[in-house]
């Protein structure tokens, strides 16, 4: 324990008994004694001053990182330039650069957290700040994300809602390609909902399923009509 030794039980001349002679006092195999497993205490009278302060870590730095869907949707390599201060033991600072790579999985969720240890600025008698990356969608044109879920919002014309109608529902697919969704003999309600089984994202912990594409309606209405039209679907929908 720091060099204490075999002190002997009754102290040096009289002098009162230090925590390093009591244990030293043991043999050395008291709590950790000589063993390194335990704390390290200085022996003689200087007790634990000389023991050197723990080293505080600054607090953890956060940055976004937006992806797009069709990311989420095959995976991607992010590369992050960071630019960070490190300072000499005389007072000198420098720049460094560098460039992080973040391996976005398919299906990741927005808020999923990548951390670097110690990769922020560099004092001396400090611990470097961790950096971390937090995940964020991108909004989409057509899609709005639901888990592993996509959920599409089709535009139809009054009469496509109530006569059927075959709808071409698009895809994250690469080659733009889109899935035929039969609604011939049915009336499609405001309320009603399709899905496309698996033709959502991959699902983070089993990239081999997916979700589905969840197909809403907003149903067009004309601004008007003619009294002729009045009267052929006042009578047709008695």
């Amino acid at each position: 324990f720091g060099g204490g030794g075999m002190g002997r039980p009754g102290g040096r001349g009289g002098e009162p008994m230090d925590i390093g002679d009591i244990l030293g006092g043991l043999g050395g195999q008291g709590v950790g004694g000589g063993m390194g497993g335990g704390p390290q205490f200085q022996g003689g009278s200087g007790g634990m001053r000389g023991r050197k302060q723990a080293r505080t870590q600054d607090p953890t730095i956060e940055k976004e990182v937006f992806v797009t869907l069709e990311e989420v949707n095959t995976g991607v390599e992010k590369k992050m330039k960071i630019s960070r201060k490190v300072y000499s033991e005389d007072g000198n600072v420098r720049n460094e650069e560098k460039v992080l790579k973040i391996q976005v999985k398919p299906g990741w969720k927005s808020g999923t957290k990548i951390t670097f240890a110690k990769e922020g600025d560099q004092v001396p008698g400090k611990i470097p700040a961790d950096i971390s990356f937090i995940i964020r969608d991108k909004p989409h044109k057509l899609f709005t994300r639901d888990g592993a879920n996509l959920k599409f919002t089709y535009k139809l014309t009054l009469r496509e809602a109530l006569c059927g109608t075959v709808l071409q529902v698009p895809t994250l697919q690469q080659d733009g390609r889109k899935v035929g969704l039969d609604c011939t003999g049915e009336v499609i309600k405001p309320n009603t909902v399709k899905r496309l089984q698996g033709y959502g994202l991959p699902v983070s912990k089993e990239p081999n399923k997916r979700g589905d594409i969840v197909v809403n309606f907003d149903i067009l209405f004309p601004d008007n009509l003619t009294k002729s039209s009045k009267d052929i679907l006042y009578d047709v929908l008695k």
